[in-house]
């Protein structure tokens, strides 16, 4: 995957993570941590894509 396919992904996951953290069950909440955090992942990796220029 190319950097901006990386960083547009995390920035959903971020998103939906963090609505999902809004929700009255604990589980949906614990996946909605789970979710941000794997969206703030995915953000950083497509910022070392697009540093290294995709040679990762």
């Amino acid at each position: 995957m190319g950097e901006l396919t990386d960083k547009i992904k995390g920035n959903v996951n971020e998103l939906v993570g963090k609505a999902k953290q809004r929700s009255d069950d604990p589980d949906t909440r614990d996946e909605g941590v789970a979710q941000e955090i794997k969206g703030k992942a995915e953000q950083t990796i497509g910022k070392l894509k697009g540093a290294l220029g995709d040679d990762i």
